[in-house]
């Protein structure tokens, strides 16, 4: 039976709110601060670590872990291999279905500029496979970072948010999915609704295979590991 005191002492929305509102201002102002001479990966790993940084707080002071949010050793091994395959399948088909009919949408997209600048970020990468090697630490941390941050946090925090309303898981797997696909290209681009449509899609996976986070990491680690790969 739950007290009166214990009542009293549960998180309401507002203090969901307040964290989410807390978190998101960071999320993107850190993106202001940029050290030219660290490059682009190891700023990239400095915003989401400061971003990081806001989630364990707010966290501790909601008293909710990363094991009750999905980083936790998941029950079958294989089975978590095949999900992140199928989430890989699902990712492929879903970008490949947008970029049939991207031209038929009734608004316009912005092209994507993130081959262009792919050597600006990560340096020439082309037949360079030491370089390759180099950076992929990097990124495998990243993708490791985003998926704790977006699917673990932020999806389960606008998830409580809306607690009280009947589409609340609903709501909370599109704003995450908006939000990391407008983080990674501040415009209506390909990129934007490409990197939506993933967010979409692990947001998705997150819910539907028990909450586990690590099915959702691999599978972004294979996605961003291929898309290292087509620029060498």
């Amino acid at each position: 039976m739950v007290t009166e005191t214990t009542t009293a002492n549960l998180p309401t929305y507002k203090s969901f709110l307040i964290d989410l509102i807390l978190y998101i201002a960071v999320m993107f102002l850190i993106r202001e601060v940029y050290f030219p001479s660290l490059g682009f990966l190891a700023n990239g790993l400095f915003w989401s670590t400061s971003t990081l940084l806001i989630a364990i707080w707010r966290m501790k002071v909601r008293k909710v872990t990363w094991k009750e949010i999905g980083l936790r050793m998941p029950k079958n091994f294989l089975s978590s291999i095949g999900i992140s395959l199928l989430i890989f399948v699902a990712v492929i088909a879903s970008i490949m279905v947008f970029e049939i009919v991207k031209d038929l949408l009734p608004f316009t997209i912005a092209p994507d500029t993130s081959s262009a600048n792919a050597a600006s970020k990560f340096g020439n990468l082309k037949d360079n496979w030491p370089l390759f090697f180099s950076i992929m630490p990097m990124v495998l941390i990243e993708s490791f970072l985003e998926e704790i941050l977006d699917r673990g946090f932020l999806l389960n925090w606008f998830e409580r948010l809306f607690s009280n309303t009947t589409f609340a898981t609903v709501i909370a797997v599109v704003l995450q999915a908006l939000i990391f696909g407008f983080r990674h290209s501040h415009d209506l681009s390909s990129r934007s609704i490409t990197t939506g449509l993933i967010g979409l899609i692990m947001g998705i996976a997150y819910v539907k295979f028990g909450r586990n986070l690590w099915p959702l990491i691999i599978a972004h680690c294979i996605l961003n590991t291929f898309s290292m790969i087509d620029r060498v």
